[in-house]
């Protein structure tokens, strides 16, 4: 591999972007920051365009897009979807760090997919929304989907120890986020507060939510699924607070490999970004002999409901998990506006889901219909006086 690498940065000023701008000034000679997007967060995006100095950068809005303009004459400035589309294609870049939030980032992830450009992947909704398109469309580009969530990184990183006949399961951990003790009788109570306590990562609001449902570990699962080529029955969540043993591989001679580090996205996407080589770095190392006990457990299905809806979702394929992705989207910005409670998250989910007949999602434009179907359908959902009840049954995630 040649350095430095020409990287197109997506999501620039989100949890997982500030960790990869920290990652690329520690490394000045390996990384070059071609082109970044980012939201509506100039405050943090300004200074970042100042240190790194792309030469394409794309926000949300035109408003936005002026005031950059005004601050870096002669910078090319985009907006909207073409704007991130713009940075994820810029002719220089070698690969592209995707860690935009929800399904947003998948036209950009698409058009960098198809040019054959290395995608390193944070955003899990891409394969969630669109495994089946993005995996074929890689294949026939050449390009690699290489994984940044730190669960599937360290499923990457243990698959290096055998041949793929060998496995004979993957199994995600879950911290269990901030309610993994928490009586259930006392879930009415929960508030938006208490669910953005999360014990062990820091992350973005909308994550953090998803992985106090663990809605996050039923996305995972479907993108393990479309990374690794796993069907579901091959695939494991277990409960793991420490956040320490980050994914596990079973092989078939019953041997598992782990992959452990701090809980420190810095490592992922280090790993992703120079593949396959590992290079020496000043990250922080684990102290063996402090860790003491690593607790394991198995995932509890009435606590998290999510997990087991998300491998109802996988099972019924085609475009069944684009709406479960949407569905969800809509209720978590439900609940952080105040529209519904904590206990409404899964049922809207649910009841999209259910209302769906699953069709292929071979093409783009079908996932991104099933997509805004099932927004519509979910924002019906949360609309005042349509308040759902704690979800019922759901199919049983495998063992």
């Amino acid at each position: 591999m040649t350095f430095p690498r020409n990287v197109a940065l997506l999501g620039a000023t989100g949890s997982i972007g500030r960790s990869a701008l920290s990652v690329f000034e520690a490394f000045p000679e390996r990384f070059r920051v071609v082109s970044m997007s980012a939201g509506s967060n100039l405050e943090a995006l300004l200074p970042a365009i100042a240190r790194f100095r792309p030469s394409v950068v794309s926000v949300k809005e035109k408003e936005a897009a002026d005031r950059v303009r005004r601050e870096f004459p002669g910078l090319r400035v985009g907006y909207g979807e073409k704007g991130i589309v713009d940075v994820a294609t810029h002719p220089e870049a070698d690969v592209v760090l995707g860690a935009v939030v929800g399904a947003a980032g998948l036209p950009p992830a698409w058009e960098a997919v198809k040019l054959g450009k290395t995608l390193a992947l944070a955003n899990k909704e891409v394969l969630v929304v669109a495994g089946e398109a993005v995996m074929a469309a890689a294949a026939a580009s050449g390009a690699a989907v290489l994984p940044v969530d730190s669960e599937h990184c360290a499923l990457h990183q243990a698959l290096r120890a055998g041949r793929p006949s060998e496995v004979e399961r993957l199994v995600l951990t879950a911290s269990g986020g901030p309610f993994r003790t928490r009586p259930l009788e006392t879930f009415d109570a929960i508030t938006i507060g208490d669910a953005l306590a999360h014990p062990t990562w820091k992350m973005g609001p909308k994550i953090t939510i998803d992985s106090a449902t663990m809605m996050n570990k039923g996305l995972e699962v479907i993108e393990a699924k479309w990374l690794f080529d796993v069907p579901p029955e091959r695939l494991g969540v277990v409960i793991h607070p420490q956040s320490i043993i980050h994914s596990m591989v079973e092989w078939v001679d019953g041997s598992v490999i782990a992959q452990i580090s701090p809980n420190d996205m810095r490592f992922p996407i280090l790993y992703a970004l120079t593949y396959p080589e590992r290079v020496p770095t000043p990250l922080p190392r684990l102290d063996l002999a402090s860790l003491g006990k690593l607790e394991l457990e198995p995932l509890d299905e009435r606590r998290y409901p999510a997990v087991p809806l998300a491998y109802a979702a996988l099972r019924a394929g085609g475009t069944a998990p684009a709406v479960l992705n949407a569905a969800n989207e809509v209720a978590v910005a439900a609940f952080l506006d105040g529209k519904i409670p904590y206990r409404s998250l899964v049922p809207v989910v649910e009841r999209v889901l259910g209302g769906h007949r699953a069709s292929p999602a071979t093409s783009l434009d079908a996932v991104l219909d099933a997509d805004r179907t099932a927004r519509i359908r979910a924002a019906e959902l949360v609309s005042p006086g349509a308040a759902l009840a704690f979800p019922g049954t759901v199919a049983p995630a495998p063992a």
